[in-house]
């Protein structure tokens, strides 16, 4: 198991402990009805093209995808957003190893649908050394075939736990990206991909590393 599965674990057993059997009933079955959408298989695949993008950072500036790969390799990281605890742990291992990825001339970028004042607080708070994209409204997630609407029967859990995905998105459309990472080259090709509608499955980073 590597460094990331172990805490990981950790973490599933700290919230087991902590919340109601019935909340992850809930999630696990919110999970299971996504796999039946086939998002692995339907979604953007290897030997196919990124599409072009441009993003905001957390500080407004537009990032573009073509100024990225003029420099080299991109991974391209999609979470959920600040509020997910899974995400928050992934995000954190990749700026451990972002030196690894420079060595490699790579350039990481995460990207989530929450807005670019919740993503300045998380990347000050973390101190995070790459740029967090905002996504509005998924319309990057969407083209990737990466997005999925989360059922009305978890919001309601998802809200008793403090999490108003509204807010965090300004926008009322309750949907989110499937948590995936894309190694794309410098001809906009990508040549890795991990993605797993199991939100709590989460990249190899050894693997990840040969990819480069």
């Amino acid at each position: 198991m590597n460094k990331l599965a172990k805490q990981i674990e950790q973490l599933n057993q700290e919230l087991f402990s902590q919340l109601p059997q019935e909340v992850f009933e809930v999630f696990g079955r919110s999970i299971e009805e996504i796999k039946t959408k086939n998002i692995e298989e339907n979604s953007i695949q290897v030997g196919e093209h990124m599409p072009e993008f441009s993003l905001f950072n957390a500080y407004g500036k537009q990032i573009s995808s073509r100024e990225i790969l003029k420099k080299g390799k991109m991974v391209l990281a999609f979470y959920r957003g600040s509020w997910c605890p899974y995400c928050n742990l992934e995000l954190k291992f990749l700026q451990d190893q972002l030196s690894l990825l420079k060595d490699k001339n790579t350039t990481l970028v995460a990207v989530s649908p929450q807005s670019t004042d919740h993503s300045l607080a998380m990347a000050e708070k973390n101190k995070f050394e790459f740029e967090v994209l905002t996504d509005v409204d998924n319309n990057l997630a969407q083209k990737l075939g990466i997005m999925f609407q989360l059922q009305d029967f978890v919001l309601l859990y998802y809200q008793n736990l403090g999490i108003e995905l509204s807010e965090f998105n300004k926008n009322d459309e309750n949907s989110l990206p499937v948590p995936a990472v894309f190694v794309v080259n410098e001809n906009r090709m990508v040549i890795y991909k991990f993605l797993d509608v199991n939100y709590m499955n989460r990249v190899d980073i050894e693997e990840l590393i040969k990819a480069l």
